[in-house]
């Protein structure tokens, strides 16, 4: 017992630094600056600029949580049960992704959806559009872009889900006379349940305080949590306001966290 407090207080005590010390200090900056008070925190609630950015970023990690979550499940579904090459094809569809930065996949979404890109090209080449279509600087370009992120990592949650289920069930299911689309309903996706949970949880929080994405696609018409506060810092100098605006997101974080790693282990037993 005491080998293993010695192995994991080192851990606890680089944590604490490198996390707890800095969020204080933030914690202090949203009470202190301007002025001691709560203002910050009143201005963070009560700013209707501020609330459309709080409600837009909810609704489009929900939207995002959905579409890679959907994706996710049937990328890991051929991973896990294809055939031996479309297993490795998967495989390397899934792991190529990592090996590429953020930024470079923001701008290469950025030159296939402008209004001179490859997409709209390739639409008016077919004659399917006679101009081309606004798909950057807009929610649709920021959502294809942080999915395209997330997705990989919203895979291995599933597939560690998918692959402890008891193939006898499955087996046993098809005996009894259900059919395909049954067993996968009423017995396969249910006994995922847990992986799916785990990769919502994974890609929400990963996509709320998402930047670097928003900011690009985005192109200042779908402004997110993330970019206010940097707006906040580095535009405009509201340091309280931001630290507060951080404090907020990071206890909102920490919430839903606990609600989904809650409903997470009800469904792990």
């Amino acid at each position: 017992m005491r080998a293993l407090l010695c192995l994991i207080c080192p851990l606890l005590l680089f944590l604490g630094c490198s996390y707890l010390l800095p969020f204080l200090g933030i914690m202090q900056l949203s009470f202190t600056d301007p002025v001691p008070g709560i203002d910050q925190y009143r201005h963070v609630l009560s700013d209707p600029l501020t609330q459309s950015v709080i409600w837009r970023t909810i609704r489009l990690c929900v939207i995002v949580t959905v579409v890679s979550v959907s994706c996710a499940y049937v990328i890991t579904l051929l991973w896990v049960r294809g055939s031996p090459m479309v297993r490795l094809l998967t495989e390397l569809c899934i792991m190529i992704p990592f090996w590429i930065s953020v930024l470079s996949r923001a701008f290469g979404w950025l030159s296939m959806l402008s209004n001179r890109g490859l997409l709209n090209k390739w639409l008016q080449n077919l004659g399917l559009i006679d101009s081309a279509i606004q798909m950057t600087r807009n929610e649709f370009a920021v959502v294809v872009g942080m999915s395209h992120y997330l997705i990989p990592f919203a895979v291995f949650p599933l597939a560690t889900a998918m692959r402890n289920v008891d193939e006898r069930v499955l087996t046993a299911a098809d005996g009894m006379g259900a059919s395909r689309l049954r067993v996968f309903w009423q017995v396969f996706l249910p006994m995922t349940a847990s992986g799916i949970m785990g990769a919502t949880l994974l890609v929400f929080v990963f996509s709320i305080g998402f930047y670097v994405t928003p900011a690009l696609l985005g192109g200042g018409q779908s402004v997110l949590i993330a970019e206010l506060i940097y707006l906040w810092i580095f535009q405009i100098p509201q340091w309280g306001v931001a630290a507060a605006m951080s404090v907020v997101l990071m206890i909102a974080v920490g919430g839903i966290l606990y609600l989904l790693m809650r409903r997470y282990g009800e469904m792990a037993k």
